[in-house]
């Protein structure tokens, strides 16, 4: 009988154990109570100081994760590997993940701060009622230059790239739906078209231009083009405005025929543990002076009106990152093309790529 008292009670730690061991794991690999907040999002795409401020006032705990690509990200959260209560995917990504089920819709209601958003940047097809995401950042896609080292070009029609005073001079994103995108705008077509004789032409002209590009990166691309390792390159204004904060002589534009309008958004996963740490969380980030601050640390542009108001004068004038609504009419989001034809948007990229070897 003591035996089994002996076993019952040995057993009974081990049971006890391993539940603590399990909730420890779980909380370490991302699992969210009413305490914690896992936030997933791009790579120094936030001030470290408004997230202890967040904890400060709020005394949740955030757990933050980072991917570097939507598709990256969304394949992690299908998994259902690691619980995030906040993600921050763009356009495209936002609308494949609604049709996939992967997000929770947001209660507008607890979101007092939502009327600060400017409206230009609210109610877009990816996401026409904002049911699933709420505005963090915009941008442009567009050329960054040195203008004392490419002489008469302004870069104000994607075709001044083809130029040959350029050749070994261009750094490219390293992006499908960028590089081939630019292609269809520079031949007057959408950057979303599907037709695959528009594909075939865009292709046929970008495979000359590969004279004039030195390579096509990542990340490293804002260093070689702050040091002048080449003239030109095709960026997002984000990372324009930060390359131009390390070397002041290089400029950015979007050219006229178009191109690519992008947003981040804040979405909740239908996985989510702390809903409503995940609504304070947006409702935080919607303060204007928050916004604003964050916007300046980040470098990228704020679809918040009234933290664009408390901005430098400097960075809310200037229209190379908050173009006018001329300008934007012209820029297209990125729809979602579905799986076949993204594959084919990948395929025609890898040849691009190979062309050039």
């Amino acid at each position: 009988m003591k035996q089994l008292v002996r076993t019952f009670l040995l057993l009974s730690v081990v049971v006890i154990a391993m539940l603590y061991l399990t909730k420890w794991l779980n909380s370490s690999a991302g699992y969210s109570g009413s305490n914690t907040l896992t936030i997933y999002n791009w790579g120094d795409y936030i001030d470290p100081e408004l997230m202890k401020q967040f904890e400060q006032e709020t005394g949740i705990k955030i757990i933050y994760q980072t991917f570097d690509s939507n598709e990256a990200m969304m394949t992690k959260i299908a998994q259902g590997g690691t619980v995030f209560d906040i993600a921050v995917p763009s356009e495209y990504a936002i609308s494949k993940m609604q049709a996939d089920g992967l997000l929770r819709q947001i209660d507008h209601s607890k979101l007092t701060n939502l009327h600060h958003l400017d409206e230009r940047f609210m109610y877009l097809p990816f996401d026409p009622d904002n049911a699933y995401s709420v505005p963090y950042f915009w941008g442009t896609l567009g050329v960054i230059f040195h203008p004392d080292l490419v002489g008469d070009l302004t870069f104000d029609s994607w075709n001044d790239l083809w130029n040959p005073k350029l050749k070994n001079q261009i750094l490219l994103a390293d992006g499908a739906r960028e590089v081939i995108g630019m292609g269809l705008n520079s031949l007057g077509y959408s950057l979303n078209d599907t037709d695959q004789l528009h594909l075939q032409e865009a292709m046929k002209k970008l495979n000359q231009l590969t004279p004039n590009v030195r390579a096509i990166v990542g990340d490293e691309i804002k260093m070689l083009l702050a040091n002048e390792e080449a003239a030109v390159g095709l960026v997002w204004s984000g990372d324009a405005s930060e390359i131009m904060d390390e070397n002041e002589a290089l400029d950015y534009t979007v050219p006229q025929e178009g191109s690519n309008l992008w947003f981040d958004n804040m979405v909740i996963p239908t996985s989510a543990r702390n809903i409503e740490g995940a609504h304070q969380f947006i409702n935080f980030m919607l303060d204007p002076e928050v916004a604003a601050q964050n916007a300046e640390y980040v470098g990228y542009s704020t679809p918040n009106k009234t933290a664009l108001e408390l901005l430098p004068e400097e960075i809310s004038t200037d229209e190379r990152f908050y173009p006018d609504e001329q300008l934007t009419t012209r820029l297209e989001v990125y729809n979602n093309l579905g799986i076949r034809m993204l594959s084919y948007y990948n395929e025609l990229f890898l040849q691009f790529k190979m062309h050039r070897k």
